[in-house]
C-alpha cells in the first residue's frame, strides 16, 4: 500500500513516538500528532490525512473521549478510516465505533502494536476500507456467547470463519489460514448469516452485521466493557 498520511492521537508522548516510528518504518508518514480529543479535530481538519490512529480514553476525564472523538470525525468525515486502541477488551467501545461506522474502522488491543507486522497489517486493511476487529476481542467475546442462542448454532469452523471475517480478513486469507478452499469459506459464510438471521445485501455489510450480532448479544458479568 502506498504511504499513508496519518494523525495519532495518544496522550502519552512516548506511545505517540513509537506509533510514529512504526508508520514510518512501514512507509507511512504521520503528518501530526494529538494529545486530547479535540487537538485530535483539530489535526484532522488542517492535514485531511488518509488514517487516524486514536486512543480510546485521553484527557481531561480519560473515559472514552478517543472514541467520541472518532465517531464525530466520521459525522464530519464520511469514509475516513479510523484505528482506535485500547487497553481493554472493550465490547461497549467496539459495537458502538461499529454502529457508526461499517467500513474502514479497526479496533484493537494497545498489546497488538508490540506485534509491528500484524499492527502494521490491520492498519492497512482499516486503510483499504476493511473492518478489523482485534483477534483477543474476538476471541473472548465468542468465547462468552458459546452457550447462547443464535451463536451456539454456529458450528467451530464457521466461528473460525466469524473470527476471520471480524478481523477484516478477506474470504482468501481466511481460506489460507483455515487451509480449505475460498468456495468452502463462502459457503460458511453463508450459513453464518442464515444462522444469525441476517437479511440478503452485500456481502460487506452481512460481515459487519455478523460482528455486531455478538458485540451486542453477550450475558452479564463476563468482565468486558
Amino acid at each position: 500500500m502506498k504511504g499513508l498520511r496519518v494523525v495519532v492521537a495518544e496522550d502519552s508522548a512516548l506511545l505517540r513516538e513509537g506509533l510514529r516510528h512504526i508508520l514510518a518504518d512501514a512507509g507511512h508518514e504521520v503528518v501530526a500528532g494529538a494529545g486530547d480529543a479535540a487537538e485530535l479535530l483539530d489535526a484532522v481538519a488542517a492535514h485531511a490525512p488518509d488514517l487516524v490512529v486514536t486512543d480510546v480514553r485521553m484527557p481531561p476525564a480519560f473515559t472514552d473521549e478517543g472514541l467520541a472523538a472518532a465517531v464525530e470525525l466520521r459525522r464530519r468525515h464520511p469514509g475516513l478510516p479510523i484505528v482506535v486502541l485500547s487497553h481493554v477488551v472493550g465490547r461497549t467501545y467496539a459495537a458502538e465505533l461499529l454502529e457508526t461506522a461499517t467500513t474502514a474502522v479497526g479496533y484493537l488491543l494497545k498489546d497488538r502494536v508490540a506485534d509491528v507486522p500484524q499492527f502494521v497489517a490491520a492498519v492497512e486493511r482499516v486503510a483499504g476500507g476493511a473492518v478489523v476487529i482485534d483477534p483477543e476481542v474476538v476471541r473472548r467475546l465468542l468465547a462468552a456467547r458459546r452457550d447462547a442462542s443464535p451463536l451456539a448454532a454456529l458450528t467451530p469452523r464457521e466461528t473460525d470463519v466469524l473470527e476471520g471475517m471480524a478481523q477484516g480478513r478477506t474470504n482468501g486469507a481466511i481460506a489460507s489460514a483455515l487451509r480449505i478452499s475460498e468456495i468452502s469459506v463462502a459457503k460458511h459464510a453463508g450459513n453464518i448469516f442464515a444462522k444469525l438471521l441476517l437479511p440478503p445485501a452485500a456481502d460487506d455489510n452481512r460481515r459487519v452485521l455478523a460482528v455486531l450480532a455478538y458485540l451486542r448479544d453477550r450475558p452479564d458479568g463476563t468482565g468486558l466493557t
